[in-house]
C-alpha cells in the first residue's frame, strides 16, 4: 500500500511490485496509474523539489527538471503580460505563448480567455503538492490547447492524522527583491484545510521594471467515508508590473494591473475497481494595461482593458472491467467568455476605437472521450483513446491516440505512442484587431514517440525520440495588401530527450537531463539544445542544491533579423537548520555572471542573491 496524489490530495492504492514502489501519476490518465503501464511520458516533480530552492513560482524548477521544456524570462521576479512579456512556455518547439501548451490545476484548464495563453505569474509554489508534466499532445484527454503537452499542478491537502501545521518563509535580496509566504494546514477527523498567502516585490535590474504581486490559496476538503470525498478550492493573485521596453526602443509608463483567479469544486469516488469525479471550475481575469510611450512628454490617453472567464464541468469515471483492464470515459463542457475594450484615462469612459476592434466573444465547447487500456500479457499493454470535441464556432474535431508498452524486464519499459493535438483559434485571432479572421479553423498536429526507461538499483535513466508534424498553423500573412490571420503555417520538429538520476549514498544525489530539438521552422523561445546537471547534498543540518543549465541555439528573434543565444547558468541554494523549526537559507542565481538575453532587447540580470528564513511549527 502506498499514498499517491489524486486531483484532490492523497489517496491509498495498491501497487504490486516485488522490487520497489513505482511512480504513480494522474495526468496521463484520469485515474492513478503506475507509469510502467502508461505509454505517455510524464515527469513528476514532488513538493520537496519544488521547495528546496525557496522559489515562489513552480516554473524555474520545472525548467530544470523537464527535458524539452523551456520558459522565457526577462527579470529577477515577474513574467508580466502584453508587449515585452516573458513566461512563454515551450515544449518541443510548441509555443505556450500561442496557446499550444496547456497548464492545468487539478486537471482543470487555465488560460487567458481572449489570447488563449497561460498566465505564468499565476502558478505559485504555495498551492502545489506536486507537478506532473506530460510531454507530447494531450488533447485526447484535455482538448484544445494541449498540443505540446500539459503541466498539471496537483494542489495540496494535509496528510492523514489529526494535525495542525504552519510554515512561514521570508526572504530578501538583490534589487530590492522581497518574498514572503505563509501556509497553514489542518486535518481534523474527516475535515482538512489548506490556506496560504504570499507577497513578492522587486525593482528588478532595469529602470521602470518594477513588479509587485500578492495573492492567496484556500482549499477545504471533507472525506465522507473511505470511498467518497469532496473539496472546494480557490486561488487569487494580483500583480502590478512595468516593462521598460527593449534597450533599443525604451518605453515609459508601460504598466500593467492584472488580477487572475480560479475556483473549483469536486466530488470524487474511490473504489477498488473504479474511481471518478464530478467537478465544476472557473478561471477568470481582469486586465488593465497602459501600452506605454517612447516619448514621456506624450503619454498615452487610454488603457486597454479586458475581462475573461473559462467556466467548465468535468465528469469522468474509470472502471476495471476485468483483470488487467482499465476503461475511462468522460464528458467535458466549457463556456469561454472574453471582452476587450479601451477606456479613456481622463474620464474612464469606453472608447470607440475603429482602428482597434473591440468586442465580446462567447464560445462553447462540449466533448466526450473514452480510453481503453489492456494488459495482454505480463509484459505487454495496449492503450487506445478517442475524443470527439465540438466547438460552437469551429465545429467538430476527432482526436485519436494509441500506444503500447513492452516490459521485457521487471526494471525496464519500451513505449511507443501516436497522438493528435489541436488548438481552436482564439478570440484575438478571430475578432480582435485588423488581422482578425472569423473563418479560421483549428490548428492540428500528429506526434510520434518512442521511449525507453530503465531502473538499475539507485540509478535510473530514460530516452525519448519524437517526431511531430502539424498544419493549419495560424499565421498573419498579407492578403489583398492587408495583414490577415490565415491557416497556412506548418510545423515539423523532431528530437531526442534523455534524463538520468543516481543516488550515490544517503547524502548525495545527482540528476541530469538533456534535449535536442530540430525545427523546420524556427520558434521563439525554443532552444536547439538544453542540458541540466544537478547535485543535491544533505547531512545533518545542511542542505545544498546546485544546478548547471546550458542553453544553446535559443531563438530570441526570427525572420530577417534572426538571433540566437547560448549561455551557461549556475544556480545554488544552501540552507542550514539552526534549530528544529527554523532554517536559514541563501540562494544565488547566474553565479557565473553571464551576459545573455532570452527576450530580444531585454538583457537578463547578472549574478543575484536572496537570503531568508523558513519557520515551521
Amino acid at each position: 500500500m502506498m499514498l499517491v496524489a489524486s486531483t484532490s490530495g492523497i489517496q491509498a492504492i495498491e501497487i504490486n511490485d516485488s522490487l520497489h514502489l513505482q511512480e504513480v501519476v494522474v495526468t496521463g490518465t484520469r485515474s492513478a496509474t503506475d507509469t510502467r503501464y502508461l505509454p505517455r511520458t510524464v515527469t513528476v516533480i514532488e513538493r520537496d523539489l519544488l521547495t528546496n530552492q525557496y522559489q515562489t513560482s513552480i516554473l524555474p524548477t520545472v525548467v530544470q527538471q523537464v527535458p524539452g521544456l523551456f520558459v522565457t524570462s526577462r527579470s529577477v521576479l515577474g513574467y508580466g503580460v502584453s508587449g515585452g512579456a516573458a513566461g512563454g512556455i515551450n515544449m518541443r518547439g510548441i509555443a505556450g505563448g500561442s496557446g499550444q501548451m496547456m497548464v492545468l490545476i487539478d486537471g482543470h484548464p487555465q488560460y487567458q480567455g481572449i489570447y488563449g495563453h497561460p498566465i505564468s505569474d499565476s502558478y505559485q509554489t504555495l498551492m502545489a503538492e506536486r507537478v506532473e508534466v506530460l510531454r507530447g499532445p494531450a488533447s485526447m484527454l484535455y482538448g484544445s490547447n494541449a498540443m505540446g503537452g500539459v503541466i498539471n499542478i496537483v494542489t495540496r491537502r494535509p496528510a492523514g492524522g489529526n494535525s495542525v501545521h504552519t510554515n512561514i518563509n521570508i526572504g530578501a535580496g538583490s534589487y530590492g527583491t522581497l518574498q514572503a509566504e505563509v501556509t497553514n494546514q489542518i486535518r481534523s477527523g474527516k475535515f482538512s484545510s489548506t490556506i496560504a498567502a504570499q507577497y513578492g516585490r522587486t525593482d528588478n535590474h532595469r529602470p521602470r521594471m518594477g513588479f509587485e504581486q500578492y495573492g492567496g490559496y484556500l482549499k477545504l476538503g471533507y472525506d465522507f467515508n473511505d470511498h467518497w470525498n469532496a473539496y472546494v478550492d480557490a486561488n487569487i493573485t494580483h500583480f502590478n508590473a512595468s516593462q521598460p521596453g527593449s534597450t533599443a526602443s525604451p518605453l515609459y509608463d508601460a504598466d500593467q494591473w492584472i488580477t487572475r483567479g480560479m475556483v473549483s469544486a469536486a466530488v470524487e469516488n474511490h473504489y477498488g475497481r473504479s474511481n471518478g469525479a464530478l467537478s465544476l471550475y472557473t478561471n477568470f481575469g481582469r486586465h488593465k494595461i497602459d501600452d506605454g510611450t517612447a516619448d514621456p512628454a506624450k503619454p498615452t490617453q487610454r488603457y486597454f482593458r479586458s475581462k475573461d472567464a473559462l467556466m467548465g464541468i468535468s465528469l469522468y469515471e474509470s472502471f476495471q472491467l476485468f483483470e488487467g483492464n482499465r476503461l475511462t470515459a468522460g464528458i467535458d463542457y466549457q463556456h469561454i467568455y472574453g471582452y476587450a475594450y479601451y477606456t479613456s484615462k481622463e474620464t474612464g469612459e469606453t472608447l470607440d476605437t475603429p482602428n482597434k476592434q473591440s468586442g465580446k466573444s462567447y464560445r462553447n465547447e462540449i466533448a466526450g472521450y473514452v480510453e481503453f487500456r489492456q494488459d495482454l500479457t505480463s509484459w505487454l499493454t495496449v492503450d487506445a483513446g478517442l475524443r470527439v470535441d465540438h466547438h460552437s464556432i469551429t465545429g467538430t474535431e476527432w482526436i485519436p491516440q494509441g500506444g503500447i508498452v513492452i516490459r521485457p524486464m521487471e526494471s525496464g519499459e519500451l513505449k511507443a505512442m501516436v497522438s493528435k493535438g489541436f488548438r481552436n483559434p482564439t478570440m484575438r485571432e478571430m475578432y480582435l484587431y485588423p488581422p482578425s479572421n472569423t473563418d479560421l479553423k483549428p490548428e492540428r498536429l500528429m506526434n510520434y514517440e518512442l521511449a525507453w526507461s530503465h531502473r538499475l538499483g539507485q540509478f535510473n535513466y530514460g530516452l525519448n525520440l519524437f517526431y511531430l508534424k502539424g498544419d493549419n498553423m495560424i499565421q498573419t500573412m498579407p492578403v489583398d495588401g492587408k495583414p490577415r490571420n490565415v491557416n497556412t503555417g506548418e510545423i515539423e520538429n523532431y528530437g531526442l530527450e534523455a534524463e538520468a538520476a543516481y543516488r550515490i549514498n544517503p547524502h548525495w544525489r545527482l540528476t541530469t537531463n538533456h534535449s535536442l530539438l530540430h525545427m523546420k521552422n524556427h520558434v521563439l523561445g525554443a532552444p536547439q539544445y538544453k542540458g541540466f546537471l544537478g547535485a543535491d547534498f544533505s547531512q545533518q543540518r545542511w542542505n545544498v542544491v546546485a544546478g548547471l543549465q546550458y542553453i544553446n541555439g535559443l531563438y530570441t528573434a526570427i525572420g530577417d533579423n534572426e538571433k540566437k543565444e547560448n549561455f551557461l547558468l549556475l544556480n545554488a541554494t544552501v540552507s542550514y537548520r539552526l534549530v528544529n523549526n527554523l532554517a536559514l537559507w541563501v540562494r544565488g542565481e547566474n553565479l557565473l555572471a553571464q551576459r545573455y538575453e532570452i527576450n530580444a532587447g531585454y538583457p537578463m540580470p547578472r549574478a543575484t542573491f536572496m537570503a531568508g528564513a523558513n519557520v515551521s511549527f
